[in-house]
């Protein structure tokens, strides 16, 4: 028996309240499944399963906050393929088909129903079989009454076979939404509290308040973008006290790149069409595998390098805050496939459904505040790391060219890098590919 514990997911993780589970107990997982979410100070984050077996107890509930380390559930080692096989990549889903709603109170042959036009009318409304519901009526007659507890007694028949997380139940019941209308994206097509909040009119509804944890005073929890902060800036804190930054930059003439991606762009449809933050990232990212002492980690006084490039991408929250994801294995991937991975974060970085390893694993990252209008950006390394890279704003400005006076798009890059690990000269070479790949398009 195996303990799921309750991860790191960040340097600056010290707890985290467990959200909502994804599985129940007796479900077989497999290493990599979504099995829980946990809310940091940061974000809600899908945690993945660390191996593959059935899940047995679970040790704690939805809204409780325990520290990093903490065991969650139990996990019962199973042969690897035991029960159902997993659904391969290119098996269309198959969504379960619901049993018909069982009458609630059938009487068999009742022959000419007794009922008022009003009556008949709130049935077909509501979908009640008035040939099935007993009148309670003079005379066995109908009455509204009847129909209405047909009608919820069918609604609560149906909810209770839609499968959906605890959380998500307890969401649906208090924003009154019929969870069979409720699109699942949790496994088996479960649905889950993300899901009836984005069915919810109007703003979405705001996460539930969560219980304290064993030994902590239950106080209301603190405005979200504020905590946030406060645990960016006591990281930020720390790494400028403890990692001895220092600062290079240079101007990379973006021409060619743009030529390149503009004559890309007009062969292909619009839904695939790429943006410079693509070839930014691209290059960045081979760069890293060029110099691999800039993309690693710093801990217990020593370098160690990455197992790949997992390009961590910052991302700013509508709600306000910041997240840098990993895309991972970045230096592999084509523009195009780059491009799709990139949306794919972002838009699940901003719906708060990333999952455990994108925001643990990264190994180099980069900010790109070009479309904020910033030319140039110094970061703060995100430790453990020992490498940020900036890009601002592709900019038109005058400047020689063999000779001859011309305006070119230029474009600011910067490098923040930890002098423990690396020195200037180490990052003046990762700077100078940075800048040979964007002068050659064709190569990334």
């Amino acid at each position: 028996m195996a303990e799921f514990t309750m991860p790191s997911l960040g340097a600056d993780m010290d707890e985290g309240t467990l959200q909502e589970w994804l599985v129940q107990p007796g479900d077989l997982v497999h290493k990599g499944d979504p099995v829980a979410v946990v809310e940091t100070a940061k974000s809600a984050i899908e945690v993945e399963c660390f191996a593959t077996g059935r899940m047995g107890e679970l040790l704690v509930e939805p809204g409780t906050t325990v520290p990093v380390g903490t065991p969650l559930a139990l996990i019962e080692p199973t042969a690897e393929g035991a029960g159902k096989p997993r659904k391969t990549e290119d098996e269309p889903p198959v969504r379960p088909v619901p049993a018909p709603v069982p009458a609630p109170t059938a009487v068999q042959d009742r022959g000419h129903v007794e009922a008022g036009p009003l009556v008949r009318h709130l049935a077909e409304q509501t979908g009640v079989d008035l040939e099935a519901v007993q009148g309670s009526g003079p005379g066995g007659r109908l009455t509204r009454t009847d129909v209405e507890q047909a009608a919820a007694a069918t609604t609560v028949a149906a909810q209770a076979r839609v499968r959906a997380t605890p959380l998500a139940r307890r969401l649906a019941a208090e924003l009154d939404i019929d969870l069979a209308t409720v699109t699942g994206t949790g496994g088996g097509f479960a649905i889950r509290a993300a899901d009836v909040r984005k069915a919810a009119p109007g703003p979405a509804a705001p996460p539930p308040r969560h219980a304290a944890a064993p030994g902590r005073s239950a106080h209301p929890p603190e405005d979200r973008t504020a905590a946030m902060r406060r645990a960016i800036a006591g990281l930020m804190t720390r790494a400028n006290r403890d990692i001895p930054h220092y600062y290079l930059s240079t101007t990379i003439d973006m021409a060619p790149a743009m030529e390149w991606l503009h004559e890309h762009n007009r062969r292909i449809p619009v839904a695939e069409r790429i943006l410079p933050a693509a070839l930014l990232l691209k290059a960045a990212a081979l760069a890293a595998r060029e110099v691999p002492s800039l993309n690693g980690f710093w801990a217990d006084d020593h370098f160690t390098a990455g197992e790949g490039v997992h390009l961590g991408v910052a991302v700013s929250l509508r709600g306000g805050g910041l997240v840098a994801p990993a895309l991972h294995d970045a230096d592999a991937l084509g523009l195009g496939e780059l491009m799709t991975a990139l949306k794919d974060l972002v838009a699940r970085a901003r719906t708060g459904r990333l999952r455990g390893s994108e925001v643990s694993d990264p190994t180099i990252t980069v900010t790109n505040l070009g479309d904020q209008g910033v030319e140039t950006v110094f970061g703060v390394i995100y430790p453990p790391q020992v490498a940020l890279v900036g890009f601002g704003r592709i900019v038109d400005r005058p400047c020689a060219v063999d000779g001859l006076l011309g305006v070119r798009p230029v474009v600011t890059a910067t490098l923040s890098a930890d002098h423990r690990a690396t020195d200037g000269a180490v990052g003046a070479h990762y700077l100078t590919a940075v800048d040979h790949l964007l002068r050659n398009p064709e190569q990334l």
